[in-house]
């Protein structure tokens, strides 16, 4: 994928942590800022994960390749310890890290959610946040930016999304409040809701791929959401540009989230 090049982020160093594969938009984003010159560390979990995601690194230069488990602390600390050694401050964050049983994630919330899936689903994809948020901050002394991935089901039911409807809700609060901790450090915090994208994360959801085409037909661009856009908006929140910008979550849909009404039932009547 081509992506506008320049040098908004050179001198710039980040970490970015969720990339599965080629088609993550955390990889999408991690191909503009390297295209606009950022020096970026890589974080995976597993054996598995490390194998899909060490080539993608290289291809942009990157050589700090850290394992992090973000359900255990110790992990977490030894990953941010390991970056620290390596670059001794970072600008930027990029959290796309999310986890629910796909079990669960289909037919009725109330039957189909179990407590263990429950608190693992805020553990992996809400906690995560939180404490790399705490241990990022820690590196951006001379301030910096932070962004994690939401979705529209935070703010509204969405089809089999269930558990990580609620979730992505805890997700976005926290931020306002990672926001309001870390302002005074200079340390900017926002959220990108972005539209259905043909990922891993989508194929885990009972129904998901179906979701691609509704939100096209059902949206103000008539377009799908692009990766394109979703990593332009994340180009723009942890660069300089993004100045004044925090406790945000920014909708990149092609509009979605703002039709009430589809225009295609509101002229069957």
């Amino acid at each position: 994928m081509a992506y506008p090049t320049g040098n908004i982020m050179a001198g710039k160093r980040g970490l970015v942590m969720g990339v599965a594969n080629d088609k993550s938009i955390a990889w999408g984003i991690a191909e503009q800022l390297a295209a606009q010159g950022a020096e970026l560390a890589f974080t995976y979990q597993g054996e598995a994960l490390e194998k899909r995601m060490r080539p993608l690194a290289e291809s942009v230069g990157s050589n700090i390749i850290l394992e992090c488990d973000v359900t255990n602390d110790e992990a977490m600390d030894k990953t941010f310890a390991e970056l620290e050694a390596k670059w001794g401050k970072i600008d930027f964050l990029v959290h796309a890290i999310a986890f629910s049983d796909k079990n669960e994630l289909k037919g009725s919330f109330v039957e189909n959610t179990s407590r263990d899936n429950f608190l693992k689903s805020m553990d992996v994809s809400v906690y995560s946040w939180v404490a790399v948020a705490k241990r990022a901050s820690k590196l951006m002394t001379d301030g910096g930016s932070m962004i994690t991935l939401s979705y529209l089901g935070a703010e509204r039911t969405i089809p089999s999304y269930n558990v990580m409807g609620v979730a992505k809700a805890a997700l976005e609060a926290s931020t306002r409040y990672i926001a309001r901790d870390l302002g005074p450090s200079g340390i900017r915090v926002n959220a990108i809701s972005a539209g259905p994208m043909r990922t891993l994360a989508l194929a885990g959801i009972k129904g998901g791929r179906d979701l691609v085409g509704t939100g096209r037909e059902w949206s103000l661009l008539k377009e799908d959401t692009t990766m394109e856009g979703i990593a332009g908006c994340a180009l723009w929140l942890l660069s300089d540009l993004g100045a004044s910008t925090t406790a945000e979550v920014v909708h990149v849909d092609a509009g979605f989230h703002a039709v009430g009404v589809p225009e295609s039932a509101a002229s069957a009547e």
